[in-house]
């Protein structure tokens, strides 16, 4: 299994600094309403060309309600409500079934063929590693 660990590269300052890390376009946190987050923010990490799509950096921050939600249906329900351009993209837009080439890690571990609706590994729920997509690559 690939190790992804490490320093993670930067992504360009401005971009990040304006919709990489859970921003809008002015600069303002699309963090949690006050007095709504249970906890610190899951950091999800995606690939390159999701990046791109979406126009955030190399991480975004999701803030959910409660410890009980951080789920990966309700991780990625909420990565998609923040940055609509990746609705579909993950998941299959109209079952919510994870696409045959993209794969989840949490840590050093494979989480693409979990629950969706069971717990994310405690490593990911306290804002230590990042929940990773990554995609996969086929051929011979």
């Amino acid at each position: 299994m690939r190790d992804f660990g490490g320093t993670p590269e930067r992504a360009d300052p401005a971009r990040e600094s304006a919709s990489g890390t859970g921003r809008d376009s002015s600069g303002t946190p699309k963090g949690p309403a006050p007095g709504t987050a249970a906890g610190p923010a899951i950091r999800v990490a995606l690939p390159t060309h999701l990046r791109v799509l979406a126009d955030v950096g190399r991480e975004v921050e999701v803030w959910l309600s409660t410890p009980s939600e951080a789920t990966q249906r309700r991780l990625l329900d909420e990565v998609e409500r923040l940055h609509p351009r990746l609705r579909g993209t993950i998941r299959d837009h109209d079952t919510g079934a994870r696409r045959a080439y993209m794969r989840y890690f949490a840590g050093r571990d494979d989480h693409s063929h979990d629950d969706p609706d069971a717990l994310l590994p405690a490593v990911v729920r306290s804002g230590e590693e990042p929940f990773r997509v990554v995609g996969a690559i086929a051929g011979g």
